[in-house]
């Protein structure tokens, strides 16, 4: 976790950056706020490590409605953590969760004393209150997505009491990732679509918005492992990392670095497969702050795992990118797509660069590296002779009809001015 000064330093870096170089499409009114709104807001940059100022910044018709969807699942999220409260208790109240947040007055103070976020359940009410003053249209969507999530938290919570190994397959992988992160981008992009701001052409792709939820988590999963393990939590699934060792704990053994390692550039290629649907569904908002609130968090995602790809690194404790390259990211990514596009191509370089034969997964990751850098190249055509060959190389690999068919398509959309929203060359 963390530390208290060092967070308050990366907020207040954050916050330097942005307000230095970058001028926000569009700011907070705080003088017409309410007192529960602000203490939203509060609660948005206490909570957030990384999204709180681009919320911030989102299109005033959005602007609420998201940090409130942002908080409610922030405090589902905070019960499903929190190892203190038993099964019996913990699993009516991720359940009922989309219930709970009609209930005025409403709060919980059951957390544990320790945990992180426990001072925002309870509080509570001051969520519930901005959330019933929002739309109905939004309402409904944030319900929705809660009770989904509240159900399949409850049964990997179910799962996680009888399983030691916690998730098993990567099957069941994706489908937590799904709960806790793709039905997030399910939401969101139900949100931009319901206030006119995106494409209605997005929600006929969910697998677009599922790759924008399960890049980041994924992402997380792999960075976190050793503050997850000792915290007694496992989400690498057993169907990767029993290929490398016996115990799940032999992966932070020294004498086990090299196939841990393996073992972490298994789970990173699987992440690096959501890639390039992730800069597909960019392509697809119109609206310059929803462009940089998706934007921003996908470029951090990049950049962390060629931090993390054959970085021992991370089973010893949790490492981030550098507050100075983080602050460089985020600028980049309120330009344009092309851009993002460029800073998704550099740290694919700097994975495949990392790459080594050593590796049994070695020839997969060059192939996905290769795909990302194919797929840019279909949107915005080079001449490098480099780029050109790992095209080539990804271009080797078999590809499956319904795949194909799904390339042939995204390219054949990305051409097609009805799903050019922005002039991103602006």
């Amino acid at each position: 976790m963390v530390g208290i000064a060092h967070k308050a330093q990366w907020i207040w870096d954050n916050h330097f950056c942005r307000k230095t170089w970058h001028n926000p499409v569009h700011e907070r009114d705080e003088a017409k706020e309410t007192k529960s709104l602000k203490i939203c807001f509060d609660f948005l940059d206490k909570t957030s490590r990384s999204f709180s100022a681009v919320i911030k910044e989102l299109h005033p018709e959005l602007l609420v409605p998201v940090v409130v969807f942002y908080l409610n699942l922030r405090g589902l999220d905070t019960i499903e953590d929190d190892m203190t409260i038993p099964l019996h208790r913990k699993e009516p109240l991720l359940r009922n969760f989309h219930t709970i947040v009609e209930k005025e007055g409403w709060n919980y103070d059951g957390n544990g004393p320790n945990e992180r976020d426990r001072e925002l359940l309870v509080q509570f009410h001051y969520v519930i209150e901005e959330f019933r003053k929002v739309k109905p249209e939004y309402r409904s969507i944030i319900r929705d997505i809660t009770k989904k999530m509240g159900d399949g938290m409850a049964d990997f919570v179910n799962i996680a009491e009888q399983n030691s190994n916690g998730v098993d397959t990567v099957k069941d992988y994706d489908l937590y990732c799904h709960y806790v992160a793709g039905l997030v981008g399910e939401g969101l992009t139900r949100l931009f679509v319901e206030s006119g701001l995106a494409n209605k052409a997005l929600l006929d792709r969910p697998q677009l918005q599922e790759s924008m939820g399960l890049f980041l988590q994924k992402t997380n999963i792999i960075r976190d492992i050793k503050e997850d393990f000792d915290d007694k939590r496992r989400f690498w699934p057993t169907e990767i990392w029993s290929k490398y060792v016996d115990k799940f704990e032999d992966l932070f053994k020294p004498e086990n670095v090299l196939v841990a390692q393996n073992c972490s550039s298994d789970m990173v290629l699987n992440a690096l497969n959501h890639a390039d649907e992730c800069l597909f569904y960019l392509a697809g908002l119109k609206e310059q702050s929803i462009f940089n609130f998706a934007a921003i968090p996908q470029s951090m995602a990049i950049a962390t795992l060629a931090l993390v790809f054959r970085n021992p690194a991370v089973f010893k404790q949790n490492i981030k990118i550098s507050k100075g390259e983080a602050c460089r990211n985020m600028l980049q990514s309120t330009q344009n797509l092309r851009v993002v596009c460029d800073l998704f191509r550099t740290y694919t370089r700097k994975i495949h660069k990392k790459n080594t034969p050593r590796d049994p997964n070695f020839l997969k990751i060059s192939i996905a590296c290769g795909k990302i850098e194919q797929f840019i190249e279909s949107l915005y055509p080079s001449q490098d002779p480099k780029t050109i060959v790992r095209g080539q190389v990804a271009q080797a690999a078999p590809v499956s009809a319904e795949k194909q068919k799904e390339i042939d398509e995204a390219k054949q959309d990305m051409s097609n001015s009805t799903f050019r929203f922005l002039d991103y060359s602006r």
